[in-house]
């Protein structure tokens, strides 16, 4: 129980920090963007933002940083994405791919091995990721070693994410969907823990998107351009 002592000592700290910051939001919300990112004790979903406002970001998080699930009426938008979207008058998704996921690494031994020894639930997690990153190998550059085919995924994976979301009947034409990539072992060319624009609405070439979005083009940079 240690542990959990501790996680609570925190939230005592937690407590004293916050306790007026829930004033505006007792009774609804309406977070400014939604963010889905992969279920990574590495990656903090809000602390990455700089956010410390209850309220502004809608977090979903799983096990690859997926947005859909597979149902009776078949594949769908994952409802824990759409909710914010459909019922908070959310116009923003952040699809948070991460380097050197444990998810893509595990879709990218299933497709080159074609075996998967993992427990059901991880097995059908896998299970959504193949059909979308197995299409991605072809577009990848020749001669990568394994990690940097691995962080090549991470941004396509993102990129099939984005597509799903821009795609669904679902989700408004005017909701605005961004892919970016979480970088702390340095994939990217910059600081450990940034956060890397890859994808706009669907639009993956850098120099596009730096001219559309001259606001955040510092911030896209990419691995992949196809």
């Amino acid at each position: 129980m240690d542990t959990l002592a501790a996680l609570l000592a925190g939230n005592d700290a937690h407590v004293a920090a916050f306790r007026d910051r829930f004033d505006d939001v007792q009774d609804a919300q309406r977070p400014d963007a939604v963010t889905v990112c992969c279920s990574d004790s590495r990656v903090l979903q809000d602390h990455m933002w700089g956010n410390d406002q209850p309220g502004r970001v809608f977090t979903c998080s799983n096990i690859g940083n997926r947005v859909v699930q597979r149902t009776a009426a078949g594949t769908v938008v994952a409802g824990d994405v759409l909710y914010p979207i459909a019922h908070t008058d959310t116009d923003l998704a952040v699809v948070v791919g991460h380097s050197g996921c444990g998810a893509v690494t595990a879709t990218y031994d299933a497709i080159t091995t074609d075996i998967v020894d993992e427990p059901p639930g991880i097995e059908h997690c896998i299970g959504l990721l193949r059909p979308e990153l197995e299409p991605c190998l072809e577009h990848l550059p020749d001669g990568r070693g394994r990690a940097d085919t691995v962080n090549d995924l991470v941004e396509c994976n993102v990129d099939q994410q984005v597509r799903a979301l821009r795609e669904s009947e679902d989700v408004p034409d005017d909701t605005t969907v961004a892919g970016v990539v979480y970088d702390f072992q340095n994939a990217y060319d910059g600081a450990r823990g940034e956060a890397h624009v890859v994808n706009v609405d669907g639009e993956r070439d850098p120099e596009v998107l730096r001219d559309r979005h001259p606001t955040i083009a510092g911030r896209v940079q990419r691995r992949v351009t196809y």
